[in-house]
């Protein structure tokens, strides 16, 4: 990730004028690198998923990363995949934040400083209202870390061979991690 410079606090008009991925946190709009391979076919597959799901049970919908969410005028969220409950925004960014999150790591999502970047992005969700979110790790340890507002410093780790959920956020919804491989 790597700061747009402005000069100034950024505001949630200053993202919309940003080309590619992009959030804005307290007043700073981060800029994203494209994705990788695993990363894409894994948020894809956890998006799929969840749009089955949306189709079969309804009660919110799915959502594919790139999305934005906004919060506050000084933050918003772009997740790789998440399940939102609340009115369409048209062609703006949605107003309020999703209840489920998937965060799919990248290269760069490894190490002391990555590991930092990570909790403080969960915190910030979790402040903010979402209830479960997920840490996806597609290129190392090929597990889905399930942390819940109820319990944000622990989670619930899944790995090849086992059914991740997102409850309470989204009731019924399972994923085999083995899904996250998937062509």
């Amino acid at each position: 990730m790597k700061i747009a410079p402005l000069g100034r606090e950024a505001t949630i008009d200053d993202l919309y004028k940003v080309e590619g991925k992009a959030e804005l946190v307290d007043g700073r709009i981060l800029l994203m690198s494209p994705r990788g391979d695993l990363h894409g076919t894994a948020a894809g597959n956890i998006f799929a998923s969840l749009k089955a799901y949306q189709r079969a049970h309804g009660g919110g919908r799915a959502y594919t990363g790139g999305l934005g969410f906004i919060y506050s005028p000084r933050r918003s969220f772009s997740p790789d995949a998440s399940w939102y409950v609340g009115p369409r925004a048209g062609g703006k960014m949605l107003d309020g934040v999703p209840l489920f999150v998937a965060e799919v790591r990248s290269p760069e999502d490894y190490g002391p400083a990555a590991e930092r970047r990570m909790a403080a992005k969960r915190a910030a969700y979790f402040d903010c209202g979402t209830q479960v979110v997920w840490d996806v790790d597609a290129l190392r340890a090929e597990v889905i870390r399930v942390y819940r507002a109820a319990d944000p410093e622990n989670a619930d780790v899944y790995k090849r061979g086992e059914v991740a959920d997102a409850e309470p956020a989204v009731p019924g919804w399972r994923f085999p991690v083995e899904e996250l491989f998937e062509d």
